[in-house]
């Protein structure tokens, strides 16, 4: 998941740009990063303020959840039994924050690891500060396809995720409207503030094998799409593609069906998200469809989602979210690493990150490739009068 926030970018990176000839090649790790000592401490640099703070609150769930299983079981077997200690920092969904907190994090609590932070934006603004210190960053939601990598194509050492690409959704949206909802004929409507919604866009378009009669853009805040929304219902179209956040999508879905657009609605994983409905209403959200990487409908299907589920339920009184499974698989996966290397040590961590293969989550299996983003199936989620009501998985 990628979210707007480009102001104060440049001054995190700045912030960060004494970290960029850190820990970056096998002899300096050898030597650098932190150390377990009797807890395992890992660090979370979250979006728990501000205009991500949805997702971040999720996000803290599903660690919170996993640490606390761990835990209650006796801890990561690494050298006898340890337990977990998360650390929370909120990043307020700002990117120079999300460095000062990495920093923070990495530097002063000495953690061994750090989940999040959720954005792409956010998470970028951390990565000189991972590879620095030797200590190994797992987004859980991050999707923009070139996040792990360098601008020569080198792959980041210490920067991995546990989401597919946002390419990835736009690919597997064209081909779920194309194949499954028959659709000819679609209408994109996009986010041109961040390269989520733009590159969600352009995946979606490149793979759609009907026809794309428009594509129109907006800004991230934009609140009155009835102009645009009246133009494209002019248009011949079967569906309407929107890849943005909870807050515009909700708005859109509104807007859309009040002026009489009845065609299905698909978008991304920013859709996943409660808040959504709230503003859409829940008598509009009716034919609504998004891409994910979790769905608590596949519970009865599956024993391992439906253990989760009851115990997320039963901790938080609802369903879980998307972003909370997949944080939630992201402490399992840094345990696994654990045992994998039988160390806790930030290098040793980064270590086991790299060969994660067939690892059995909630969100399903995952295989690491060698840029360190995941392999995996992806799901589709429909929504009936604001409710989940359908899943599909889409390979």
């Amino acid at each position: 998941m990628k979210i707007k926030k480009m102001t104060g970018f440049v001054a995190a990176i700045m912030m960060c740009s004494a970290f960029m000839a850190g820990c970056t090649s096998k002899t300096s790790a050898a030597t650098k990063g932190n150390q377990a000592g009797d807890t395992i401490k890992i660090g979370v640099n979250m979006e728990l303020s501000g205009a991500a703070g949805g997702y971040g609150q999720q996000e803290k769930n599903g660690i919170q959840l996993a640490v606390d299983e761990i835990n209650a079981k006796g801890g990561v077997n690494v050298n006898g039994k340890k337990k977990i200690k998360a650390i929370y920092r909120d990043n307020k969904s700002s990117t120079s924050t999300s460095a000062s907190v990495a920093t923070q994090l990495t530097t002063q609590d000495k953690v061994v690891a750090t989940i999040g932070p959720a954005t792409t934006n956010d998470g970028t603004a951390t990565i000189p500060i991972a590879n620095k210190t030797c200590v190994p960053f797992l987004s859980a939601s991050a999707t923009a396809p070139d996040f792990t990598i360098d601008k020569n194509g080198k792959v980041h050492p210490y920067v991995f995720r546990a989401y597919f690409k946002g390419d990835y959704q736009g690919s597997s949206a064209a081909k779920f409207a194309y194949e499954t909802l028959k659709a000819k004929r679609a209408a994109i409507l996009a986010d041109n503030s961040s390269d989520y919604g733009i590159g969600i866009a352009k995946a979606f378009k490149q793979h759609f094998k009907g026809t794309v009669v428009d594509t129109q853009y907006f800004q991230a805040g934009d609140k009155n799409f009835n102009s645009v929304l009246t133009s494209i219902k002019s248009k011949k179209f079967d569906v309407l593609y929107v890849p943005a956040y909870y807050t515009e999508c909700g708005a859109i879905i509104k807007q859309a069906r009040e002026a009489g657009i009845k065609q299905p609605i698909m978008g991304a994983d920013g859709m996943s998200d409660d808040k959504m409905v709230k503003i859409s209403g829940a008598e509009n959200a009716t034919d609504i469809y998004y891409t994910t990487a979790f769905t608590a409908l596949t519970a009865n299907s599956n024993p391992k989602v439906s253990s989760y589920n009851k115990a997320y339920k039963d901790k938080y009184g609802e369903d879980s979210p998307t972003f909370a499974a997949l944080s939630y698989d992201s402490v399992y996966m840094i345990k696994q690493a654990i045992e994998t290397e039988k160390s806790a040590d930030s290098v040793k961590i980064q270590q086991g990150l790299a060969k994660i293969k067939n690892f059995r989550g909630v969100t399903g299996d995952t295989t690491m490739d060698a840029k360190h983003n995941p392999k995996k199936a992806i799901t589709i989620v429909k929504l009936e009068n604001g409710k989940p009501s359908k899943g599909y998985v889409v390979k």
